[in-house]
């Protein structure tokens, strides 16, 4: 944890307001990241990871957040959508032949969303034809995080035919290294917000995959990408809690510096009850978040509280940094201030890894069930 608040503040901090105007990406703070294991910190020991508790790494994400969401969005998703789907799911083969090398720094992709399989990710339309002796693989991805610099793309497609459609059942995982003949990376996305992490699309062209490319059983990759969404949910909690928790920090330094009237207005008490709510809902994520890790580390299912830490925390995060941006005033809508990049970078919280309408539908689903 020492270590993660340590070179949050020294290494990303001072940087992230700069790369956010240039929409730079972090090459460097990745490159000293892999070097400190960060990118292998939920991989085991024996392919040189650093094998954390689902706990100390939603701490870690935390601390990284506070510092920029951008980095951390990096982090969460290469430690757990693909990384948790290859320790699942790999073969021995494949595992140790990506996972040290995930370790050490070299960044895995998730690529499941497409233009039109964005909430609704099980009608995707990338195929995969089988040729007798592997595939051949055609279709275009989209909002693919770091997929500009990743080496490895985890890709969903379809692997039944057109003519025998078996809805999420006929979906299948792919590990396909960014450098294969018909992997053709976009332009970076223009966002508002997580400005110098890279969000791409991924076309993919008469790509030719043989047996050992496929991740796990055939038709089992939804299966798969939603299991690991679980963790990636929490990642994305851990994340809202760290750009909520900055952002709280801010506008208490922020109300004891500026005055109003000659007097500083952390003596008003409108100002006091802000930063008092503020305060109360970044503990009640926080904690509600720890809980979701402890059931992890458990051996529990997590899948109806990762939506619950996932939901409640993006949307306390867009909350709260909506109170700093009225604790500035004026200054809080200029760029010259730390809460507007906040602010920004909270509202894709609410979105990726499953929007809060989604997370509702997960919970609400969880809760009827209980009932049977």
């Amino acid at each position: 944890m020492e270590l993660a608040r340590e070179f949050a503040a020294n290494e990303i901090a001072p940087t992230a307001a700069e790369r956010d105007r240039t929409k730079a990406p972090p090459t460097e703070e990745f490159r000293k990241l892999g070097e400190l294991g960060f990118f292998g910190m939920l991989i085991p020991e024996q392919y040189d990871g650093l094998a954390l508790d689902t706990l100390t790494y939603m701490m870690v994400i935390e601390e990284l957040a506070v510092a920029d969401a951008s980095v951390t969005i990096t982090v969460s998703v290469h430690n757990s959508l693909p990384t948790s789907m290859l320790l699942q799911h790999g073969s021995e083969e494949q595992k140790n032949h990506w996972l040290p090398r995930m370790a050490r720094g070299e960044l895995a992709a998730f690529a499941l969303s497409e233009a039109d399989a964005g909430s609704d990710a099980a009608s995707l339309r990338a195929q995969a034809v089988s040729d007798g002796s592997g595939w051949i693989l055609n279709g275009t991805k989209a909002w693919v995080s770091h997929g500009d610099c990743a080496a490895l793309l985890v890709v969903m497609a379809r692997t039944d035919r057109p003519e025998d459609r078996r809805g999420a059942r006929g979906i299948s995982a792919f590990l396909i290294p960014r450098d294969m003949p018909g992997v053709q990376i976009g332009k970076p996305e223009d966002k508002m917000g997580l400005r110098s992490s890279q969000t791409v699309s991924v076309t993919l062209r008469d790509v030719r995959l043989s047996p050992e490319h496929l991740l796990g059983q055939e038709g089992h990759g939804f299966i798969y990408a939603l299991e690991a969404l679980d963790h990636g949910r929490l990642g994305v909690a851990a994340q809202a809690v760290g750009i909520a928790r900055a952002a709280l920090e801010c506008s208490i330094q922020y109300a004891a510096e500026r005055k109003q009237f000659d007097t500083p207005i952390k003596d008003f008490q409108g100002i006091q009850f802000k930063l008092a709510d503020m305060a109360t809902r970044v503990a009640a994520a926080r904690a509600l978040m720890y809980e979701a890790a402890r059931r992890k580390d458990a051996g529990m299912d997590v899948t109806e509280l990762a939506g619950m830490a996932k939901l409640y925390g993006s949307e306390m995060a867009m909350w709260v940094t909506t109170q700093a941006v009225q604790i500035y005033g004026g200054y809080g809508y200029m760029r010259d201030y730390p809460v507007e990049r906040l602010f920004r970078d909270a509202k894709v919280t609410e979105i990726y890894e499953g929007t809060s309408e989604i997370q509702r539908i997960v919970i609400g689903r969880g809760l009827h069930a209980q009932q049977r």
